[in-house]
């Protein structure tokens, strides 16, 4: 029942149009423009930027604040206290488990590491220079050839078992797509090892060495994992939501949710931090400082990446645990003095210093340095986007089965018309 009430007044119109307005736990009021439709009217907001789309009790962002909540806990705590593994479990059941619930949990997630062999044929017929990304649309969209004793949606337990295979099912992928491309055997996956070993593992070892994943490189993963598990209803998540919403499977969901994602506008933002610091080369103060004043001059096209967001108007809350990574990871390969890293600390010292960017409020979000960090580990730039969907499916599939579960209409957006007016087709001469 909505506490407040909204009134458009219409010009010319006889009575005002009036809106409930809703409150969430946290967050703005929304007004319920639902009854819009029956007056002839539609609401107009491209992007979204202005619309929620949904209800959902998983991830909350206050970009003003930078802050960042799963299912009520702060990123921050959990990135220092939790792993992906517990996240996921948190973010699927909407509570923090239990010792016995995550060890049944962890148990289950290892049982469906493996994919049928059959998979190996699909990925026979991509190019081996297709690009990783490609291959995983196509070979995640597959699974629901092979895993359709629980595709019914509507049933609990079937949306239980196909969210564990995914988030299983999706390293193993991942790894699968790097092999491939390179030419090298797929290694199957070990149970033994924690969920970012054995990515690590599948990734780099090879039948005539075995790979022994450091424990400062496993932390690393597990964090980026962490730090991208989720983020409320972005482009790809809101692309899961639409495409669920029509009942289709959760495979074929997750596949669109990829394609998505491969947007450069949305998934990879890390890369293009890389190709910028690549492009500022000299780490000299002198140099650095003469791309900062290109980024601040509107008629240069050249940008910083990996400073601002499209939600957060503060500090992203994921940077500072990047960061703190980053340094560990360097520090372990003897990198400290990396010169890819320096200038991403000065640029980022000039960004939290310079006035142009403290009004704009550009801050450090959280790409700016997990590219560097997945660059260090050995980590081609060509599956960066691809880590990106591993750790957000869980994200992905939270949302789908939340929508599921409490029912939904198809997803229908609407439309200002701006083309010609009625015309007839002209009538053929003799």
């Amino acid at each position: 029942m909505a506490d407040k009430k909204a009134r458009l007044t219409i010009d010319g119109a006889d009575e005002a149009i009036e809106l409930p307005i809703y409150s969430g736990t946290l967050g703005p009021d929304v007004i319920d423009v639902r009854a819009l439709g029956g007056s002839g009217y539609f609401t107009y907001d491209p992007g979204f930027v202005s619309t929620a789309s949904c209800n959902s009790e998983i991830t909350y962002i206050d970009g003003q604040k930078g802050v960042l909540l799963h299912r009520g806990y702060p990123i921050e705590e959990l990135a220092q206290h939790s792993n992906y593994l517990e996240l996921s479990f948190l973010l699927l059941n909407g509570h923090l488990p239990s010792p016995q619930e995550y060890e049944e949990f962890s148990k289950t997630i290892r049982y469906h590491t493996m994919v049928h062999e059959q998979l190996v044929n699909f990925f026979k017929g991509f190019r081996r220079d297709a690009h990783p990304m490609a291959v995983m649309c196509g070979t995640v969209g597959a699974l629901a050839a092979f895993y359709h004793d629980s595709l019914d949606i509507t049933a609990e337990r079937d949306r239980q078992i196909s969210a564990h295979r995914l988030i299983a099912k999706m390293p193993t992928l991942a790894a699968m797509c790097h092999k491939y491309c390179i030419g090298q055997p797929f290694v199957y996956p070990r149970n033994d090892l924690s969920f970012a070993e054995n990515f690590l593992y599948m990734m780099f070892s090879t039948p005539c060495e075995e790979y022994l994943p450091n424990p400062i490189f496993a932390k690393a993963m597990d964090r980026i994992f962490m730090l991208h598990a989720d983020h409320e209803q972005n482009a790809s998540t809101s692309t899961v939501r639409l495409v669920g919403s029509t009942g289709a499977n959760p495979f074929a969901c997750i596949s669109a949710g990829i394609a998505a994602l491969w947007g450069p506008a949305h998934g990879g933002a890390n890369e293009a931090v890389l190709t910028m610091l690549e492009e500022i080369g000299d780490d000299s103060e002198e140099n650095i400082q003469r791309f900062v004043d290109r980024a601040k001059d509107k008629d240069d096209p050249f940008r910083l990446m990996g400073f601002g967001h499209r939600v957060y108007r503060n500090f992203d809350p994921r940077a500072k645990v990047m960061k703190e990574t980053c340094d560990e990871v360097l520090s372990e390969l003897g990198l400290g003095e990396d010169p890819q890293l320096k200038i991403a600390k000065r640029l980022e010292q000039i960004a939290l210093e310079d006035e142009y960017f403290v009004e704009r409020k550009l801050y450090p979000n959280v790409d700016f340095y997990s590219g560097i960090i997945l660059r260090a580990i050995g980590i081609p730039t060509n599956m960066f986007t691809v880590i990106f969907a591993m750790a957000r499916t869980i994200g992905w599939v939270s949302h789908w089965n939340e929508m599921i579960a409490n029912g939904t209409k198809i997803g229908r957006p609407r439309q200002l018309y701006t083309g010609p007016e009625l015309r007839h087709y002209p009538a053929k001469q003799d």
